[in-house]
């Protein structure tokens, strides 16, 4: 069936697969390493808790069947496995109906994870793996070339991404429509990354035209996406380097680089595909089902892009098939963040010996400059940002964290950069404090060599000790 079928494509859809392989590498490798100080048994927001109150049907996850930490352990090593299988290319081994198979099986085991991580997994591209992890699954493998209708289906996906961060953009903070969001954005966003400090002392002409290219390839670009080519691959490929530009310039987990694996699916790369026989009746009749299927459920994602009151990053199935997306509707002018300190002192004066724990990612020692960890995702570090823009952020999760680091938990002390005491002696007293950071000048880096000059503002949460020793909760 010539009509159902881009040989053109071939290429196309090989370096997609594995570029979605080794994004599925990482978060499933981020999760193993991350998950018991968060979401285990002894973790700030326990999975055990949220099954035993969320029915399956409203998050279904494996875990709802079984739960201990040494079964999430086993499942979150399980999707390194496959994943770097399909990495390395497995999938095409297979019969065609094997590598469908296996393309499911991280999704399902991803899904499993984010449906019970709370929190800590609520952000978008969380959603935007499972959706483009599920589309996958149908591109077919050496059998068979890749299905026109699950190309264009990656495409929507884009579209959606792109579309509606642009929306919300326009609809949300003045300064995306006075072009002046990057004066501030490169200094607040959550997590800078090395480059983060050249970009924020850019000229502020520069930024405006950022901004306004921003808005082209979000709002204009998108739309080309479903014209003929070469008009397709030129939209691709311009998204592409708007999302490398956007790698470089800061730490936002997998998103840049699963956007670039969705604008694969419009980027024709040169080379010829080998002969293959047409696809089988029950592949044909799978793909056009799934396609329908998601065509009926993108009726509510759309309903909101359109929507006055767009909200972002939603998903509208428990399955996360179709979902809706969105970025930065509004920016902070000002950087606040959260300075965990302990002391091992009988009183927790202000004058005690207050030590300072040491985030991996978030800024904490002005002088100690941010490094990249993109697309790995720390997970800690971005909702320590959140706390900071208000204590209602925090929710649960912050004070479990403070009592794990005065039982001087090992797991959640592995969280963190360093800690300022021996593993076999916990502080006394924890204390959380706010100060306002902000990006230094050319001029001060290089008198004192800090990146950041940080101003204290308030305390955050007054010292602290573990239940039961006379302390103030």
């Amino acid at each position: 069936m010539d009509w159902f079928t881009a040989p053109d494509y071939w290429l196309s859809r090989l370096v997609l697969q594995r570029a979605l392989a080794a994004v599925y590498l990482v978060a499933f490798l981020t999760a193993a390493l991350q998950f018991r100080a968060l979401l285990g048994e002894r973790g700030m927001l326990p999975i055990p808790r949220l099954t035993a109150r969320v029915p399956f049907r409203r998050a279904p996850s494996l875990f709802h069947l079984h739960y201990s930490d040494r079964f999430f352990a086993v499942c979150a090593w399980a999707g390194c496995a496959v994943a770097a299988a399909l990495l390395a290319g497995v999938d095409s081994l297979l019969p065609l109906w094997g590598g469908v198979l296996l393309w499911l099986v991280p999704w399902a085991l991803y899904l499993s994870v984010v449906n019970v991580g709370q929190t800590w997994y609520s952000f978008g591209w969380e959603s935007l793996l499972l959706e483009t992890g599920f589309l996958a699954a149908f591109l077919g493998n050496g059998d068979v070339a890749p299905p026109v209708v699950v190309l264009f289906l990656l495409r929507w996906v884009l579209f959606r991404v792109e579309f509606g961060a642009g929306l919300i953009k326009l609809r949300g903070d003045a300064c995306w429509r006075k072009l002046t969001c990057l004066y501030y954005h490169h200094e607040t966003q959550p997590m800078p990354g090395p480059l983060s400090w050249f970009f924020h002392h850019l000229p502020k002409p520069l930024h405006r035209v950022e901004v306004a290219a921003n808005h082209v390839t979000q709002l204009v670009v998108p739309v080309l996406l479903f014209a003929p080519q070469p008009i397709a691959s030129a939209a691709a490929a311009l998204m592409i380097v708007t999302q490398l530009w956007l790698v470089l310039s800061g730490n936002f987990s997998w998103l840049n680089w699963i956007t670039i694996v969705l604008a694969l699916s419009a980027l024709r790369l040169p080379g010829s595909a080998p002969p293959v026989p047409p696809a089988p009746w029950w592949y044909t009749a799978l793909v056009l089902a799934v396609a329908a299927l998601l065509l009926f459920l993108s009726y509510h994602p759309v309903r909101n892009m359109i929507s006055r009151r767009q909200v972002m990053n939603r998903s509208f199935d428990p399955l996360h098939l179709v979902n809706t997306y969105g970025a930065f509707g509004s920016v902070s002018r000002v950087r606040y963040e959260v300075v965990v300190e302990g002391t091992l002192d009988d009183a927790p004066r202000e004058d005690a010996g207050w030590r300072e724990y040491e985030f991996k990612g978030k800024p904490g020692d002005p002088r100690h400059w941010p490094r990249q960890f993109a697309p790995y995702h720390l997970r800690l570090d971005w909702l320590m940002w959140f706390a900071a823009l208000s204590p209602a952020y925090a929710g649960d999760w912050f004070g479990r964290f403070v009592e794990r680091l005065l039982e001087n938990d090992r797991d959640t002390l592995r969280l963190l950069r360093r800690s300022p005491f021996p593993p076999d002696t916990p502080p006394r007293y924890v204390r959380a404090r706010l100060f306002r950071y902000r990006f230094t000048t050319w001029r001060e880096l290089r008198e004192t060599g800090a990146c950041w000059e940080r101003t204290y503002v308030r305390e955050y949460l007054p010292p602290t000790r573990l239940a039961g020793a006379g302390s103030r909760r």
